[in-house]
């Protein structure tokens, strides 16, 4: 083994011959973000499935959250008879599971099973489209996602009987940087860091957040579409290892009414070997960074349903809660959309409209669409904001809500271009079935607000 966590398909081999990895994962992540796949006999994984992949139903592109298969999509539907997936390996990314014993995750990639070209719908390959194009113009973008999330003493599965009713946070103040309170969880977190670092997910820090029971995991800056592979593993390995001791951690963007959202805070800059392109020699700002920018901020309430997918991830933007409510930028202010951090080389633009829901290789996709854009059409973005944007009357708001965001992708013809009709429309649909899906439910706040008093 390489000593980082990931393993060559001979080095598999060894594993396999001295009894020390029985278990290969396959995975690829649906359009939720969610990792799913098949978990393969290793010794059959090198030597069938490492070089010809293996299949998985194509309803798994167009099910919703419960698995339920939805209609209304033209990639698979019951009048195409959901057909499979040609799920690939992409062995450069097979690493040892550091929190599952015995395991190799591999991530795949997805093909049409008669051409053999890549699924135009699957997040990866949006992601990949926008990085072939970064590539055409001799940059690397590089990322990193911050990812927010709750944790709670209660298990998945008893949360889930009592229908998520009375959480009991894993904190009972706010914690953000308390080392006394983020003690209490170490034995989840510390577990979680090292075994991140042991999968070749190399992590920086942990620490306690605004909200009760709330924390943060940042790992360590990398080229984009590595780092979308990243976050995707990371959040599945959080959820087994809090389902094997017992607890829960979340992912919504906003789990509490009187609480914090979390975020997915993303950082990102573009490069030329060694040199970020965002800054000059002597320090100062690049015409590439401008227009990157421009492109972002322009672009950024047409695809506003890449940074924010569910009907409960528009609940988080609320004045003086962190989370932008107003499209800004600034330098180094917790109010604005888009904060610029850092100097020289470590220059780069954080965006802190995503909330933690997202699906990585979507929101890369859209960050990358939107600022290349900007550099081919030179935009510029307005003039930085300085003070309170929260306060502010004069800046561009969000959308308010995932119809509204939707609409807008719908309708937009630089979402066209950027990524295909086909993928457009696929997403479309994706996001009106979550609308609708939460239109025609009945609420514990409608019951508990309308029950008695109306």
């Amino acid at each position: 083994m390489s000593g980082d966590g990931f393993v060559t398909v001979d080095e598999l081999g060894r594993l396999v011959a001295i009894g020390e990895v029985s278990t290969v994962v396959c995975a690829f992540t649906d359009s939720y973000g969610r990792q799913l796949g098949k978990r393969l006999d290793a010794g059959f994984f090198v030597e069938q499935a490492a070089a010809h992949g293996t299949h998985a139903c194509d309803y798994l592109l167009t099910v919703d959250l419960p698995m339920e298969p939805i209609p209304g999509y033209v990639f698979a539907s019951w009048e195409q008879g959901y057909g499979d997936l040609h799920l690939v390996p992409d062995l450069s990314t097979a690493r040892r599971a550091g929190w599952a014993p015995d395991t190799v995750w591999v991530i795949c990639d997805l093909t049409d099973t008669d051409t053999h070209q890549p699924i135009a719908v699957a997040p990866r390959t949006v992601l990949q489209r926008q990085l072939e194009r970064a590539g055409q113009l001799g940059v690397e973008p590089r990322s990193a996602s911050e990812l927010e999330f709750f944790i709670y003493q209660d298990s998945y599965r008893d949360l889930a009987t009592s229908g998520y009713e009375h959480l009991s946070p894993a904190g009972w103040y706010i914690e953000d940087y308390h080392l006394l309170q983020g003690a209490r969880v170490e034995p989840y977190i510390g577990e979680v860091r090292r075994a991140l670092a042991a999968s070749g997910i190399a992590v920086e820090s942990s620490k306690g957040e605004w909200g009760r029971g709330q924390h943060e995991i940042n790992i360590v800056y990398r080229p984009t579409g590595e780092m979308a592979d990243h976050h995707s593993v990371m959040k599945h390995a959080m959820k087994e290892i809090a389902d094997r001791r017992g607890i829960a951690v979340t992912f919504m963007a906003k789990p509490h009414t009187d609480e914090a959202g979390s975020s997915c805070h993303v950082h990102l800059s573009l490069w030329d070997g060694d040199q970020n392109l965002f800054v000059t020699p002597d320090g100062s700002t690049t015409d590439t960074f401008r227009w990157f920018l421009g492109g972002w901020m322009h672009h950024a309430a047409e695809l506003m349903v890449m940074y924010a997918p569910t009907v409960n991830s528009y609940k988080r933007y609320q004045d003086g809660s962190w989370a932008p409510t107003a499209l800004a930028w600034s330098r180094d202010n917790r109010t604005t959309g888009f904060r610029i951090v850092g100097t020289g080389q470590s220059l780069r633009i954080e965006c802190r409209i995503p909330g933690a829901d997202v699906n990585p290789y979507l929101l890369y996709a859209a960050v990358l669409a939107s600022g290349l854009d900007g550099i081919a059409q030179r935009i510029e973005p307005p003039p930085q904001f300085d003070g309170d944007a929260y306060s502010s009357d004069d800046l561009t708001p969000l959308p308010k809500s995932l119809a509204a965001a939707t609409d807008l992708f719908a309708s937009s013809s630089f979402a066209r271009r950027a990524f295909g009709d086909a993928v457009v429309e696929h997403y479309a649909h994706f996001f009106a079935t979550e609308q609708a899906a939460s239109d025609r439910s009945v609420t514990d706040f409608e019951r508990s607000r309308y029950f008695e008093q109306i």
